[in-house]
């Protein structure tokens, strides 16, 4: 392997050690405060700046998935998911952001504060496998 792929590739695992991370700190908010787990569900799409950097910010770990991929503990999964990612994320950008914003917003009519916390093992559990998978 050549350096620079080695180095992008170590990099890669650290940015989807991040997400995995990521992923269990909204558990853990999802759990002890559903109610702003919800008010930050009602905020995608909500703004310009606020959607365009959601969709962006949420390609680098799909990508990064797909890279880590071959190395890690489920490269089939890994690679689905980043490309479920990096696919969903490329139609947002062309969605309207009114139909984002909409979206989010019927989704956290739906989901009570009480559904969200009984979501949020999931979501941790997800976290989880994502950091364990990589490593």
């Amino acid at each position: 392997m050549i350096p620079t792929e080695t180095m992008l590739i170590e990099s890669a695992k650290w940015v989807v050690v991040l997400f995995g991370a990521f992923i269990l700190l909204v558990g853990l908010l999802m759990l002890f405060n559903p109610q702003k787990a919800r008010l930050t569900l009602r905020k995608a799409g909500s703004t310009n700046v606020i959607n365009y950097m959601e969709i962006t910010l949420r390609l680098i770990p799909a990508v990064s998935l797909i890279v880590t991929s071959d190395s890690s503990k489920l490269p089939i999964g890994f690679k689905l998911l980043g490309w479920i990612m990096v696919i969903t994320s490329l139609m947002l950008y062309v969605v309207p952001r009114k139909i984002h914003h909409q979206f989010a917003m019927k989704s956290a009519d739906i989901l009570k504060p009480k559904y969200i916390q009984i979501i949020a093992p999931i979501a941790l559990l997800f976290g989880g496998l994502i950091i364990y998978n990589v490593l």
